[in-house]
């Protein structure tokens, strides 16, 4: 049986012209950051897939978890919001005074927030969070479907592999196949959607170009095989036999900086040129150190020879709001 998917995000999502970039190439930017639900976000493609899990299995709510300004959580409330399931959010960090950013928001969609007082960075304490309150929910009666970080599952990564597709589609429609897709990645799941989505074209000979993902986090995003094995375990959801090769997982982990969710002089740097570029809103931890990446390998040619260099912008919009986006 394949996997249910709830329709809950607008795609196909723009694919814009962004011109060329110093080093030549053309640079397209994929606008994720307009998939719709809960002001958009690449996270709305594997919530589709989620709660189309969390549907299946008569879940009667929500447990997810991230960093204090996750854009995962935000969604995931805004998702629960319009399925009418009750939401909780496990945060890092204390509780805030007044909420900010993707913290208002969540609030807004009617979830409930649970602000630990764990750092954004121990994601292992998150998620021991996350599967304590799963647990306490259970033995109160509830059918809690729970969701790790990013939801970075095997059936979160469909929604990439089903974007994989879609967009080498709309670069096509245009003319071209591209020379190479780059995103931000942290807990993984887009990064091992997309070369999911690489493999399964490369397979079936329609077109295709590698991943470059950058990474923005010590945590799954930085283990090559982990990605490559996820990507795997997608497209045996799939009921696809195809392997990934090690050398289709690229993670470039130069542009990381301090540690998660700390800006770079780079982030700040990228975030100023694609907003006088396009008028593309990166948020200063993660689409922006993203960006800077793909402005980084132009920079040292690792572009030369290229003609169309896309970026999938993964949104982070609200963050830009919040004066403490740890």
């Amino acid at each position: 049986m394949s996997p249910t998917r709830i329709d809950l995000v607008t795609t196909p999502t723009p694919l814009e012209n962004g011109g060329a970039l110093p080093g030549g190439a053309r640079l397209w930017v994929k606008r994720d950051d307009l998939t719709g639900l809960g002001v958009g976000g690449n996270k709305g493609r594997k919530l589709e897939f989620l709660c189309g899990e969390a549907q299946d299995a008569g879940a009667d709510c929500l447990v997810t978890v991230g960093a204090a300004q996750s854009n995962h959580c935000r969604m995931t409330a805004a998702a629960g919001a319009k399925l009418g399931l009750e939401t909780h959010l496990v945060l890092s960090g204390d509780e805030p005074e007044t909420l900010e950013g993707n913290q208002l928001l969540s609030q807004m969609f009617g979830a409930i927030q649970h602000h630990t007082g764990i750092k954004a960075n121990d994601w292992e304490s998150l998620e021991n969070f996350r599967q304590k309150l799963t647990q306490q929910l259970r033995t109160k009666g509830r059918t809690p479907h729970s969701i790790p970080i990013g939801g970075s599952t095997p059936v979160g990564a469909l929604g990439y592999h089903r974007a994989y597709g879609e967009l080498m589609q709309q670069c096509v429609a245009i003319g071209f196949t591209p020379d190479v897709v780059v995103h931000t990645s942290s807990s993984g799941g887009t990064h091992a959607g997309l070369v999911a989505g690489l493999v399964e074209s490369r397979a079936n000979g329609t077109p295709h170009c590698p991943v470059i993902a950058i990474g923005v986090a010590k945590g799954v995003a930085l283990h090559a095989e982990s990605i490559r094995q996820l990507s795997d375990n997608t497209l045996h959801l799939l009921g696809l036999s195809h392997r990934t090769l090690m050398q289709d997982v690229v993670i470039d982990k130069r542009f990381l900086g301090q540690d998660y969710a700390v800006p770079t002089q780079g982030a700040t740097d990228a975030a100023h040129w694609a907003a006088h570029r396009g008028a593309w809103i990166l948020d200063p931890v993660y689409t922006a150190k993203g960006f800077s990446g793909l402005l980084g390998i132009d920079a040292e040619g690792g572009f030369e020879g290229f003609h169309n260099v896309v970026f999938i912008h993964t949104g982070g919009l609200p963050s830009v709001f919040a004066t403490n986006s740890h």
